[in-house]
């Protein structure tokens, strides 16, 4: 056999597979990828452009600039009154997604058990594979609103877990934790002496109430690889710049990987990324305001049609339920596509707990919105007549 038995038997990416189908049809409204609809702010092009002219076209450091380290550094110091140390203690990935890839990488022996809530991002389960690992997915469900709790990580602790993996604010569900929350999560790690792997990635589009990084909860530090980058909150997701900040040991087995596979992230992304970092507040801010607007206008909008829809805390996607079309997530996607050419993802990407949901994406112009709604309303009156 030519392929790698773990490869030939990975399931291809469930958001990538539907979206074929979306390629050469004409005006679809597409909220199916999780992509910011701003452009990078203009003073990060300037920069990105500036490099480029000036004739920083090298490779870096492969831990990534130093520059760029240090303003991380300050940059969660005085956000989080987070301290990180810029040499031994953080490194520059090409996005979040290498940097979870090299996390696995770098904590995994073969056989070992990573916990992951579900609904879940896509690439969680088959990068813990490859990395020789066995993902054990936690369902959630809209009734729980779609949070883990101490008891239901409890249920799944064997002598195999070596991890937790947690992502908030969530993709697909946009839910996000308290304080509160995270501490009596952070218990049952520390109990069970588990490595907790944090993804961050929608930190700063946290709507009702401040973000909290695991990694300054008590004597967590030393348990948590922090994954951060600029793709979603800085619209930069061109520029592919992630940053892993972490125990040393950690850190350091991960850039080993790093040198050996990617050499350095660019360094025209990472040259923006200082800009970013530096002078965005003001960018942030007016991008997150119009993501809370949308928020509040889709799941108000969803559950007046019918489609009953929690309301997400932080990122730009919701989840609502499609039960009550009687129809699975995938056949609602397909036949919403075909009839009024709206592009959402179906909850089966995301996991065995999500075939009655469907995920939408409102990093979509409002009116694009009001536009996709009213196409979905429509939908759901012509089965009802069909079905009368």
């Amino acid at each position: 056999m030519r392929i790698s038995k773990k490869v030939d038997a990975l399931a291809p990416s469930g958001i990538r597979a539907f979206f074929d189908l979306v390629l050469g049809m004409k005006d679809v409204i597409s909220l199916g990828v999780g992509e910011p609809d701003f452009v990078t702010p203009w003073h990060v092009r300037e920069r990105a452009i500036q490099s480029l002219e000036q004739g920083f076209t090298s490779y870096t450091s492969n831990k990534g600039m130093v520059e760029l380290r240090q303003e991380i550094a300050a940059f969660l110091k005085n956000r989080h009154d987070l301290s990180y140390d810029p040499e031994e203690e953080t490194l520059i990935t090409v996005g979040v997604s290498e940097g979870l890839d090299l996390a696995m990488r770098a904590i995994i022996n073969s056989g070992d058990k990573i916990l992951i809530p579900e609904p879940s991002y896509v690439a969680y389960g088959p990068v813990a594979e490859l990395a020789g690992g066995i993902p054990v997915f936690l369902p959630t469900s809209i009734e729980t609103g779609f949070k883990i709790t101490p008891e239901l990580i409890e249920s799944a602790i064997t002598k195999q877990v070596k991890g937790l993996l947690l992502n908030y604010p969530s993709n697909p569900t946009g839910v996000s934790y308290s304080r509160k929350e995270l501490e009596a999560i952070a218990n049952v790690v520390k109990k069970h002496n588990l490595i907790l792997i944090s993804d961050e990635i929608y930190d700063e589009l946290t709507y009702d109430f401040d973000h909290t990084p695991m990694a300054t909860l008590p004597d967590m530090k030393q348990r948590v690889v922090y994954l951060n980058g600029l793709s979603k909150s800085y619209a930069m997701t061109g520029f592919r710049i992630g940053y892993v900040c972490g125990p040393k040991d950690i850190v350091g087995a991960m850039t080993k990987i790093h040198q050996y596979t990617i050499l350095c992230a660019p360094i025209t992304g990472q040259m923006a990324a200082i800009e970013a970092l530096k002078n965005s507040v003001k960018d942030i801010a007016a991008m997150k305001k119009e993501y809370a607007r949308r928020r509040d206008f889709i799941v108000e909008a969803l559950n007046q049609i019918g489609l009953e829809c929690h309301k997400p805390q932080g990122a730009f996607y919701v989840f609502p339920s499609v039960k009550s079309t009687g129809e699975s997530s995938m056949d609602f996607a397909k036949h919403l596509l075909g009839q009024q050419k709206v592009a959402l993802v179906p909850g089966v990407a995301f996991g065995r707990c999500c075939a009655d949901h469907v995920r939408i994406s409102y990093a979509s112009s409002y009116e694009n919105l009001q536009e996709a709604v009213a196409r979905i309303q429509i939908y759901l009156k012509n089965r009802k007549r069909r079905l009368s």
